[in-house]
């Protein structure tokens, strides 16, 4: 159980392979919750934990807002849900906070440089898209590696003539069922 004035750190890398120790680095937390999750993703056990961790008098340290929240009406609701409770709400990069007596002048920073995140967000996908686009023009992008060989697919497709559960074959094989299903209608 949490006492009163604790520091929490919630950190959220995409990927796996990210830094996550960066992010609050020389930041002096009492605990810290890891989320290994992209920001789109609903479910975050890590966020969720922190929510229900945290009590009246503690504070919340986050990197940046774009770390928090997928949008800016998630990064609303959070920082909201937080304020409710008599908790502050730090935000290293942006160098703000919020604790719930703010003036309307700190909510209107909150939804400007919320959204300014959703939207560095959406330039990155963008940019990300047209990347992939020019490099599938030079040949360079070659996509995600196949699930399935030819020789598994002849295999799958002869088990489900033969009868099999589709669901078994999947498990089989190491794929989900939408994943076969989907070699199946391709294969047609």
């Amino acid at each position: 159980m949490a006492k009163a004035g604790q520091r929490i750190g919630y950190v959220r890398v995409s990927t796996l392979d990210q830094n996550a120790e960066r992010q609050l680095e020389g930041v002096a937390v009492d605990r810290t919750f890891l989320d290994k999750k992209s920001g789109k993703d609903v479910d975050r056990e890590a966020l969720e934990g922190m929510m229900a961790f945290v009590r009246y008098g503690d504070t919340v340290v986050v990197h940046s807002m774009d770390r928090l929240a997928r949008n800016l009406d998630d990064l609303r609701r959070v920082v909201q849900t937080l304020t409710d409770k008599g908790v502050r709400i730090e935000f290293v990069k942006e160098g703000l906070s919020f604790t719930g007596e703010d003036s309307p002048m700190a909510k209107l920073m909150l939804s400007v440089m919320g959204a300014f995140a959703e939207f560095e967000r959406a330039l990155i996908r963008e940019r990300q898209r047209e990347g992939i686009a020019l490099a599938k023009q030079r040949g360079a992008y070659r996509g995600r590696k196949r699930a399935l060989s030819d020789a598994d697919l002849a295999t799958v497709k002869s088990r489900v003539a033969a009868g099999d559960k589709k669901a078994q074959i999947a498990r089989d094989f190491g794929v989900s069922r939408e994943t076969l299903y989907q070699y199946l209608r391709m294969s047609e």
